[in-house]
């Protein structure tokens, strides 16, 4: 059996017409007749109910069309991938949820362009679920996301675990302590989360750290975005929790403060499609580690500098 078969029984199952289907497909009626009787023959089946008037499909032939037009289909969608891919003036293609634009993917997004200029470079915001489509689809390269999910046409790979801050208003209560804050003391405060949709996604995750400990928010209020999120925690109306990444934002209107729950963590997951090891790919990986290697340089360096400079005393003239 070859996709010839499968693309010439849809053509017959379709047209209900031997005869609608070979001029469908540029061909005389009695090849086309012998390749789907070769075809029943392979199978040990019947497909088509020759007698019936128009031409119908038994009950295997109904299970096996539908097979077969998500089979060529499926051709379809990778040889317009190949064709992408193999195309002289090519491009990378990354797909990102907004908060990790807030760590080392501008980063990384610099040096590749640095490194491969030829290369155009695309990001496009896409939810980590949408990327997973996106990627089998042929309409990203790359993935950078924050939630875990199976699929095994896809290779993901977690670079890193980003720990979590709580966002507070900078007038609450919680703002003027000092130290970490622990989960339990964030229940007590209405919670704000995102993105409403689509799920699974990140505030799942968030709302699975509070149940893993038994803990129910007090009050769970839903947004689209971490930017409207904070925006909400700057005007008092609860508190986040955010990646520390994203510290940087509204500095003077939100105080974040470090949780003492150690797995209050969100991961930094770089999905690809499962055998694609290309050049480009390649380098992003190898950019991404020279990245972390830098920041983690880069904080020691800052520790070092804000430790104070410790002098023995005096000696007396």
């Amino acid at each position: 059996m070859d996709f010839r078969h499968l693309k010439y029984f849809v053509a017959v199952a379709q047209e209900r017409s031997f005869t609608r289907a070979a001029e469908r497909l540029y061909i005389s009626q009695p090849p086309l007749s012998r390749q789907i009787q070769q075809l029943e023959e392979e199978l040990g089946l019947k497909l088509l109910d020759r007698e019936a008037r128009p031409l119908a499909l038994t009950e295997a032939g109904r299970f096996f069309h539908a097979r077969a037009v998500r089979m060529l289909e499926q051709l379809d969608e990778t040889i317009a991938m190949t064709r992408r891919l193999s195309q002289v003036d090519r491009r990378l293609v990354i797909g990102f949820v907004p908060s990790t634009m807030y760590g080392a993917l501008p980063r990384i997004a610099r040096l590749f362009r640095a490194r491969r200029p030829q290369v155009p470079l695309v990001l496009v915001e896409k939810t980590t679920v949408e990327q997973g489509e996106a990627l089998k689809a042929g309409q990203i390269d790359v993935g950078f996301g924050r939630v875990r999910f199976d699929d095994p046409s896809l290779r993901r790979e977690v670079l890193r675990e980003e720990p979590l801050v709580l966002a507070i208003p900078s007038e609450h209560p919680l703002a003027a302590e000092q130290g970490p804050v622990s989960l339990a003391q964030a229940a007590a405060f209405p919670q704000l989360i995102y993105p409403r949709k689509p799920r699974p996604s990140y505030a799942d995750h968030v709302l699975s750290l509070f149940r893993d400990l038994g803990l129910e928010p007090v009050e769970v209020h839903e947004v689209q975005e971490m930017q409207t999120a904070l925006g909400l925690v700057a005007a008092g109306m609860g508190l986040c929790l955010v990646p520390a990444s994203a510290q940087r934002l509204r500095p003077d209107e939100v105080v974040y403060r470090p949780l003492l729950e150690s797995n209050a963590t969100s991961p930094i997951i770089m999905s690809t499609r499962l055998n694609d090891q290309s050049d480009d790919i390649v380098l992003l990986r190898e950019l991404i580690n020279e990245v972390y290697r830098l920041q983690a340089v880069e904080r020691l360096e800052a520790e070092r500098k804000s430790m104070p400079v410790l002098t023995g005393p005096r000696s007396s003239p």
